[in-house]
Parts: C-alpha cells; structure tokens; sequence
C-alpha cells in the first residue's frame, strides 16, 4: 500500500528504521514473535503496517487450521524509506 507520500518526505523514528532494516535482511520477513522478542513493541510493528512501511500475513497450521501467529514483511516503500 502506498500513500502517495515521496519516500524522501516520510519520516521514521530510530526504532522504526531498525525494525525495517531487520526485515529487509530477511527475505521470507519475520515471525512476529521474533520482531517483539528484538523489542519492538506492538504499536511500532502496527505503524509500520498503518503506513504501508511493511506488511503482516497471518499463519496457519495446516493440521487444524488454527492460527499460530504472524509474518512481517518490508514493502517496496518500507525499502525506499530506509535506502534513504
């Protein structure tokens, strides 16, 4: 999702770009549970989300199709905002 809003214009805080940097060094993204375990809280990870920055999938296990979690992902805007 993209805003419209040039990359250059968006503003991230410290902890925001880490956590965009994190998942740009990870090609499948990251469980969720990973991302708060590094610290980031889970209005930090909703932003990034709200804001088009990165993107959040649900999980499921097959066997009973019940949800275990989540996966985050950098968006290709999330990508501009931290290659600067």
């Amino acid at each position: 999702m993209d805003d419209g809003v040039p990359s250059r214009k968006r503003r991230v805080n410290p902890e925001q770009r880490r956590a965009l940097q994190l998942l740009a060094c990870s090609p499948f993204g990251a469980a969720k549970v990973i991302m708060l375990t590094h610290g980031f809280t889970r209005r930090t990870l909703a932003g990034l989300v709200r804001t088009g920055l990165a993107m959040a999938q649900r999980e499921i296990v097959n066997a009973d199709r019940r949800s275990v979690g989540g996966r985050m992902r950098i968006t290709e805007a999330g990508r501009r905002v931290i290659e600067g």
